[in-house]
């Protein structure tokens, strides 16, 4: 019997297939796989029959021959059998809700979007990854909370859900084994960025989670995974697409990733940031990516008959402070002492500071001459960060939570030579030629006259026949 709080995943019964060798050959030569063939392929990767080297030989040769659109909606289905499923009961029906981003540079969204969705009266399963490179993650800002554990057993996440109404959690051990092996595998084969490897590796999650509702954040920009709107486009597509056919009902977003979501970026600096957004404050940009994201998920569960009324509806809990007081349940729930969920959720910014992790060293960086912000470029920003100590060049590697920068203008405005533009906070004894002329190098300033603070680029991908979600 399963445990509580779980269900087998199901999938198509195993049959044996080709020997791998002759799996690899094939889909090197660019033929078509069978259902069968790829659930043998991912069976043989859960149970470890399959040698290292040949689970990196399939996933190249998947990058370089790519697979059409029953091929990734087979094995999406395959890995999302090979664990088990999550189990929720029957009247949270068309109330669980989750997002997922394809990772950006100062993407904290889910922090406030989580609870303001419990706020709304919806179900927040959110099983959330670590960052790797320059990209952020969010059980990793979520660390930087002292007490926050993000380790929580099916079990657990009923009970968060049943009494808070959101979580944000790491990925159990039970559900969708098949990924962690092969997303590891990616990582270190240059397989990262297969259209279709993303897409199974996404959707196996979300499948498991017994979702009535998902949207998908998908990146596109030089800090991006996918430079060009083109792609990010393409990949949006196949996201709904497959994630439809598996019965999920999704949405994509694309959203542009050249600048950094918000004015801070950092694992501690970005839960303070996320803090003032629950406080209805914080960044315009990203009260906007939260609102318009949590709204189209509304819409897309049934709980409002339009985005455009979601996200109002998501305006009112950061306004009233709904979506704050989730947040503090959530961290009390997850390990975080009474006193300091307090202090965070309702305390002067000064002590907020005092609780979360500080860098020992912070300085400004100044603009160079006169001119008006056309980009704060979010890539050099990242890569910097990375190397001092915010971000991973290997799985598993320890963070400093402390590192981060804080952008203290606006694109759009006047600047005069010598104004601070940046503050980066960092533990280095002395900060590099190399890393200031990189950090500078994200400040691009034109002859121009000022401009409005563009909002952020957001274009809505539904499935080619999208039913309301009403019906």
């Amino acid at each position: 019997m399963s445990a509580p709080g779980l269900q087998s995943a199901g999938g198509p019964a195993h049959r044996p297939g080709p020997p791998v060798p002759e799996l690899i050959r094939r889909k090197r030569d660019g033929e078509h796989l069978a259902e069968d063939e790829i659930f043998s392929f991912v069976q043989a990767v859960t149970d470890g029959t399959i040698q290292d080297t040949q689970i990196g030989a399939m996933l190249m040769a998947i990058r370089l021959q790519g697979m059409d659109r029953a091929e990734t909606e087979a094995l999406t289905r395959a890995m999302a059998g090979s664990g088990k499923q999550l189990a929720w009961p029957r009247e949270w029906a068309g109330r669980l809700v989750d997002k997922h981003s394809t990772g950006g540079v100062g993407d904290k969204v889910s922090l406030p979007l989580a609870p303001a969705l419990a706020a709304c009266g919806c179900k927040v399963p959110m099983i959330s990854g670590r960052g790797l490179g320059h990209t952020g993650g969010t059980l990793d800002k979520m660390e930087a909370v002292p007490g926050f554990c993000v380790s929580q057993s099916p079990e657990q996440m009923r009970e968060l859900l049943e009494h808070v109404g959101c979580c944000i959690v790491g990925q159990s051990q039970e559900l969708v084994p098949a990924d962690r092996i092969l997303y590891a595998a990616r990582d270190v084969t240059a397989t990262v960025d297969s259209r279709s490897l993303i897409t199974a590796s996404i959707l196996s999650k979300k499948v498991v989670e017994g979702l009535s509702a998902l949207i998908l954040d998908v990146k596109f920009g030089e800090a991006a995974l996918f430079p060009s709107l083109e792609q990010a486009r393409e990949l949006a597509e196949t996201l709904v697409g497959v994630g439809s056919q598996l019965g999920l009902r999704v949405a994509a977003v694309l959203t542009a990733m050249d600048g950094p979501v918000g004015r801070r970026v950092g694992h501690a600096l970005e839960v303070e940031e996320a803090l003032e957004c629950l406080e209805g404050a914080g960044p315009p940009d990203l009260r906007d990516l939260v609102t318009q994201i949590g709204g189209t998920l509304l819409w897309l569960c049934g709980a409002e008959p339009t985005a455009a009324l979601g996200a109002a509806r998501v305006a009112t809990t950061l306004d009233d402070g709904s979506a704050l007081d989730r947040f503090q349940a959530m961290l009390q729930a997850q390990g975080v002492t009474a006193s300091v969920a307090r202090a965070l959720c309702s305390g002067p910014g000064a002590a907020r500071r005092r609780l979360l992790p500080s860098a020992p060293t912070q300085e400004e960086l100044c603009a160079p001459s006169d001119g008006t912000v056309e980009q704060i470029r979010a890539l050099p920003l990242a890569q910097v960060l990375q190397e001092l100590g915010a971000g991973r060049s290997r799985a598993g590697q320890a963070l400093d939570l402390s590192v981060g920068a804080e952008v203290l203008v606006s694109v759009g405005q006047r600047l005069d030579a010598g104004t601070p533009w940046l503050r980066l906070h960092h533990a280095a004894p002395v900060l590099s030629d190399r890393h200031r002329h990189t950090l500078q190098s994200a400040l691009r300033l034109s002859a121009g006259p000022p401009f409005p603070t563009p909002r952020p680029v957001f274009e809505l991908v539904l499935p080619p026949i999208t039913a309301c979600p009403q019906d």
